[in-house]
């Protein structure tokens, strides 16, 4: 019998399966399921025409836990995006709500890279892709920028 959480990825699958925004490929691994989310840059930005892949990994927990998010490499160039792929975006961690889908965490990341003025990398990139966990839900983000 499927638990809550995967009848509740399935749903969410054949939705973006339908609406055919996204291409999702999914993917059982000993820490959960996993799913590689492909996002295309925005006409008119500066990602137009480049295509990235987004790692979702989702416990037993989820929608009540968010998913572990991170772009796999090349991971964009962007002020809120590290070049280890971790993303400094609330909805991912403190702001997450259980009413929040894979599709519209999609569409907040393709938001938030449309918004960029610049190509460029968070001013303390080097030193936190240095210390940092693997798992970009250890730490400690400050959400002070909401312009980009």
């Amino acid at each position: 019998m499927a638990t809550r959480s995967q009848k509740r990825l399935m749903r969410e699958k054949a939705d973006m399966d339908k609406a055919g925004m996204f291409g999702v490929e999914v993917s059982h691994s000993p820490a959960g399921v996993r799913w590689f989310v492909v996002v295309q840059g925005a006409e008119g930005t500066f990602y137009h025409g480049e295509a990235f892949r987004l790692q979702f990994t989702f416990s037993e927990d989820y929608p009540i836990e968010a998913p572990e998010v991170i772009f796999l490499q090349p991971a964009p160039v962007h002020p809120h995006i590290y070049s280890n792929g971790h993303i400094c975006l609330s909805i991912l961690y403190d702001g997450w709500s259980p009413a929040l889908r894979v599709d519209s965490v999609c569409m907040s990341i393709l938001s938030m890279l449309s918004s960029a003025e610049a190509k460029k990398p968070p001013d303390d990139n080097d030193s936190y892709v240095r210390n940092c966990s693997s798992n970009p839900k250890q730490t400690r983000w400050d959400f002070h920028d909401t312009k980009v």
